[in-house]
């Protein structure tokens, strides 16, 4: 069974989560490189990891996101000190700060399935679960990303949000899961692009806030059995 390095690194900049990501996830890509070279009985393993994070508040704009989706100014967000930044993800904009669960799978799919479709309906899957755990019934929308919450009528809602990279089958970026997350950030952007789509939180759902680190440790169980590999 393929092991998971499971780092799990508190309230975090995200700037200083950024950097740590693409330090491992060029470390797997020289790794492979180098991999080329050698005969498979000389190879070097490839090395999973798995980071679980909270960030400040922070907005993050993907590669295929509009800047007019973020509603505020330079201005504004160094009032409300909010930081922005531009990164190399896939998707749209998007918010991350205390509450919320962001995950960050570094993977070589090669060792798993060399399936990027597969890769992100595994990642809604494991919160489709998670969030199954507490009796909130979470879904996939057609024609969107993430999960979603009664996905099919007029007050869907996103729970959700996901957004990844991969170069030669190496994953970084992953998903965040609003649990405790303070909603109103999200009024100052348009989530995902999206413009007539509510978004919510687990504790919004439930009455009341729930318990990060059960939260996390479901999380974490159901991303090892929905992978099948095992978390060290």
């Amino acid at each position: 069974m393929i092991s998971v390095k499971l780092h799990e690194l508190g309230l975090m900049d995200y700037q200083e989560a950024w950097e740590y990501q693409e330090t491992l996830f060029s470390e797997k890509l020289a790794t492979k490189t180098a991999n080329r070279e050698l005969h498979s009985e000389h190879q070097i393993p490839i090395a999973h990891d798995l980071l679980v994070v909270e960030h400040p508040p922070v907005y993050t704009l993907g590669k295929s996101g509009k800047e007019s989706h973020l509603l505020l100014d330079q201005m504004a967000l160094s009032d409300k000190g909010i930081k922005y930044y531009k990164i190399n993800r896939g998707g749209d904009i998007t918010f991350h700060g205390p509450g919320q669960l962001v995950a960050y799978p570094i993977l070589d799919l090669e060792q798993l399935r060399t399936d990027i479709h597969w890769y992100m309906r595994s990642l809604e899957e494991v919160v489709i679960a998670t969030l199954a755990e507490f009796s909130i019934v979470g879904e996939r929308y057609p024609g969107f990303t993430g999960v979603w919450l009664d996905a099919d009528k007029e007050n869907a809602r996103k729970i959700c949000a996901m957004g990844v990279r991969t170069s030669r089958w190496v994953t970084m970026h992953g998903i965040a899961l609003n649990i405790n997350t303070e909603l109103d950030y999200f009024s100052h952007i348009v989530p995902c692009g999206i413009d007539d789509k509510a978004v919510t939180s687990m504790s919004a759902e439930k009455g009341g806030d729930l318990n990060f680190a059960e939260v996390s440790a479901a999380f974490i169980r159901q991303f090892a059995k929905i992978f099948d590999v095992e978390i060290v």
